[in-house]
């Protein structure tokens, strides 16, 4: 299915989600599809959004169900209020609270990278709320810092620097990263980057503190899909095997010739395989 055909399926919407700060977080989301819900948790590189990661996923899941990606708060077209404290508290704090908003009492998640552990904390914190979950290239049991965590965090706003970005460490198929693609990212890079570099980067914030013990990962009961790229420069696949032994229901599939961006570079057959788990 081509971007111009999904654009079309997609609702673009707004909601409101109070609390997390004195200035409620004005929540930029997709929708489209009907029946179950299923949240779609995008990453934390430079320059994304709902859009950016699910735009391939969002039309064939929508087939079978009711699909939404919210722009997480610091990301994207959401609201970026100036005393958020950036923290993976705060961030499924909003997911929960974006649910609240719309009225979803228990969904699936696909969470890639940061969404997929945002898609961990919440089965932790809130299990009866979460169905399934998806967790994509995402962090977890043995997470080490790698050259392309290093190089997404150092990341400073140019096409130049945003094409090598994509180039060196998010794709195996180089002809994905096209010049419609740098151009798009680099731009919302720009607009959303003193969010980014103060969530990374500033004391008061604790962007980076994503880990997780075994005695966390062992008490999750969701049942689990993990999938990653056997390529993953920013996420070692070997992150899933160890969660693998870890959750207590999932299951593992990799993609060969693949990297960090599974729902991208192998569009088709990750939409298809993420639809047969959610139905059960």
């Amino acid at each position: 299915m081509t971007t111009a055909t999904a654009a079309d399926l997609v609702q673009r919407n707004r909601v409101v989600v109070p609390g997390l700060t004195a200035e409620p977080i004005d929540t930029f989301y997709l929708e489209a599809g009907s029946g179950a819900p299923v949240l779609l948790l995008h990453g934390s590189g430079p320059g994304v959004s709902g859009w950016a990661n699910w735009q391939h996923t969002i039309p064939g899941l929508a087939e079978h169900f009711r699909v939404l990606a919210p722009d997480t708060v610091g990301y994207g077209a959401t609201s970026r209020p100036a005393d958020v404290v950036y923290s993976l508290q705060t961030w499924t704090d909003h997911i929960v609270g974006f649910m609240d908003a719309l009225g979803l009492d228990r969904v699936s998640l696909v969470g890639n990278s940061l969404g997929g552990r945002i898609s961990l904390d919440m089965a932790e914190r809130y299990p009866d709320r979460v169905e399934r979950m998806v967790l994509m290239g995402s962090p977890g049991v043995g997470m080490t810092v790698t050259d392309g965590l290093k190089a997404l965090r150092a990341y400073e706003p140019s096409p130049e620097n945003m094409r090598a970005l994509l180039l060196d460490y998010f794709a195996v198929d180089k002809s994905i990263i096209t010049d419609e693609l740098v151009r798009i990212r680099y731009e919302a890079s720009v607009e959303t980057f003193d969010a980014y570099r103060a969530m990374f980067t500033d004391p008061r914030h604790k962007g980076n503190e994503l880990g997780i013990t075994e005695e966390q990962a062992r008490a999750i009961r969701t049942p689990s899909l993990l999938v990653h790229g056997r390529e993953d420069k920013v996420v070692p696949p070997e992150v899933s095997w160890t969660m693998l032994h870890l959750l207590a229901d999932a299951d593992l599939h990799v993609f060969a010739r693949c990297g960090h961006w599974t729902q991208i570079e192998r569009a088709g057959e990750f939409t298809a395989l993420v639809a047969d788990f959610l139905r059960g």
